[in-house]
């Protein structure tokens, strides 16, 4: 029996390409025996109703047609605070951004062809989801790869304004040289399953997927299926620390720089003198205080593996 698929279609990513060739890739999806639906996102957060209607209707499936900020909308269409699904559809995804950190901890190809036959052909399994919840949002957000407090979410504004001509690493890797050098570091206290660390910090990042911004692999043995988030915090360092460790960002060994620690937890829980902002799959949700929480086993996934 065919799967019955709910495209929700960011037409303006991949530089507004997807728009363009929207039309040959749904032909390509029919070609694969699924039931096509489509929908097309006209605003921020648009995507998030489009995949809660969706699944509530009934979905097999709904396929996320974007980057990771469409991935992380759909996713908080699909589940809700704690984890309560709004239906029964699975996640699917066709990476069509420039980052794609969610598809490489997923064995999701990057070719839109190969990762439709993905989504008709996919093996669906339970992985595991992040919560993040504010003052000022206690029913929090859902996120798919990683989330963060401090420069990492300077880093992610930046960088979401900034053109992706040059593709995602490059581009996330110039807003990362900014966002240290216009950064300062300042105390925070973090409680990591009840346990106390007091600290000066740039930043707070809860991985669920390998790596953020564009390929850093900041999290090299997370597990989507473990229940626990892989954290890392990231003691008093600037944009020349940053410069001098990029083999330790690209090559996943963050955990050998003396004020980087890494602890895998179920909960985080982070304050300080001063609000942090926060990202949540490189979309701004708020700041600090907050609460970073594992979701065991949350989303079904059509997964490449």
């Amino acid at each position: 029996m065919s799967r019955r698929a709910v495209f929700v279609v960011n037409p303006a990513s991949a530089n507004g390409a997807t728009a363009r060739e929207w039309p040959d890739l749904a032909a390509a999806a029919r070609a694969t025996g699924l039931t096509v639906e489509e929908r097309m996102t006209e605003a921020p957060g648009h995507a998030a109703e489009l995949a809660r209607e969706a699944t509530m209707n009934g979905a097999d499936v709904v396929v996320a047609v974007g980057g990771d900020g469409t991935v992380h909308e759909v996713v908080n269409g699909l589940v809700g605070p704690g984890g309560a699904p709004f239906g029964g559809a699975a996640l699917g995804v066709v990476a069509r951004g420039t980052g794609r950190d969610f598809i490489r901890s997923h064995a999701i190809p990057s070719k839109p062809r190969e990762a439709l036959r993905v989504v008709a052909e996919g093996r669906i399994r339970r992985v595991d989801l992040g919560e993040v919840a504010t003052d000022a949002d206690p029913e929090g957000t859902r996120f798919a790869n990683a989330a963060s407090a401090g420069v990492t979410a300077a880093i992610a504004a930046r960088a979401n304004g900034m053109s992706k001509r040059l593709g995602g690493t490059p581009t996330f890797l110039v807003a990362a040289v900014q966002g240290f050098r216009a950064w300062r570091n300042t105390a925070i206290h973090v409680q990591v399953d009840g346990r106390p660390y007091d600290l000066t910090a740039a930043c707070i990042v809860l991985m669920n997927g390998h790596s953020l911004a564009g390929g850093m692999k900041a999290a090299r043995d997370a597990r989507q299926d473990d229940g626990l988030l892989d954290m890392v915090l990231v003691g008093d360092v600037g944009a020349k620390d940053l410069a001098l460790n990029l083999h330790r960002v690209y090559g996943g060994d963050l955990g050998s720089h003396p004020r980087i620690e890494q602890i895998k937890a179920a909960e985080v829980r982070v304050s300080g003198a001063e609000p942090l902002p926060i990202e949540a799959d490189g979309e701004l949700v708020g700041e600090t205080p907050a609460v970073f929480r594992c979701l065991p086993g949350a989303l079904a996934l059509v997964a490449g593996d």
